[in-house]
């Protein structure tokens, strides 16, 4: 098995650290400035200055965390969903001016859906038909300016709803992340299956990863080995994936991607 590479989601005031690693090898960096109210409205030019600041010489793949608490792209509330959808353009923008062509964004799919969809006629139709309100204007503003929209497992219990969600859309503009750390959390959780299972169900759906461990119990975002994941059946499914997905490290203390890395590495599994 081919090791592959790897990079990190960091803050633009964090990049310095881990600046020869990212920028010798260009590696994939995730900005993670621009998931808060604050940073886009009031802070947005600032945070679009530092970040391109940060990356200035920056050869790799790139991409940012979009928004997400409280932006449900299957929101109810009709007044709502509007609002939504103007939080996830002013996104894109940021985006497209710090030259991502990724955009993560959170899964509307969770334990209660797989265990509900069919109790209810039509329960399925009816919250795609919301997530579709919410999303196209944001996904024909993807296909405009060439970023590609990454929706990201959170709750989700079953791959597969995730996944036709994306399909729906029949667009290039929208695939597939994966967190590893929310998979494996949602099999103890929700009986979902496990992280290979994640991303073989993806597929060359599969566009983006967030690596990182946990206990199980909680979402600790530790670094791989200091949890329960089993990462060489997780790298042999991601080797299997022709859409050469940006593979990040996504860790709560950013002092351990150096020990993250090596201990990947020194499974012979990344590079």
């Amino acid at each position: 098995m081919t090791p592959l590479k790897i990079g990190a989601c960091l803050t633009s005031d964090e990049i310095a650290a881990h600046r020869d690693w990212l920028f010798d090898d260009a590696r994939d960096i995730e900005l993670q400035d621009f998931g808060s109210y604050t940073a886009l409205t009031t802070e947005f030019e600032d945070r679009i200055a530092a970040a391109r600041a940060a990356l200035d010489g920056h050869a790799g793949r790139r991409g940012i965390h979009g928004p997400y608490e409280g932006l449900d792209m299957d929101n109810k509330d009709a007044e709502l969903r509007p609002l939504i959808t103007a939080r996830f353009l002013k996104a894109l923008e940021a985006a497209d001016r710090v030259e991502a062509r990724q955009m993560v964004l959170h899964s509307p799919y969770t334990r209660w859906f797989h265990k509900n969809r069919l109790a209810t006629p039509d329960y399925p139709e009816e919250k795609l038909g919301r997530i579709y309100e919410v999303m196209l204007p944001v996904v024909r503003q993807s296909e405009a300016l060439g970023i590609t929209l990454v929706i990201e497992n959170i709750f989700d219990a079953d791959p597969a709803h995730r996944r036709e969600m994306v399909e729906s859309f029949n667009s290039k503009a929208i695939a597939l992340s994966i967190d590893t750390g929310h998979a494996h959390l949602a099999r103890r959780m929700s009986d979902a299956p496990p992280v290979d299972y994640f991303v073989r169900d993806a597929g060359d759906l599969l566009a983006h990863v967030h690596i990182q461990d946990l206990d199980g119990h909680a979402d600790r975002h530790w670094a791989p080995g200091e949890g329960e994941i089993h990462w060489p059946e997780v790298f042999r499914a991601l080797a299997e994936c022709r859409s050469a997905p940006h593979l990040v490290l996504e860790l709560r203390r950013k002092s351990e991607i150096p020990a993250g890395f090596a201990y990947l590495k020194n499974l012979g599994l990344a590079v």
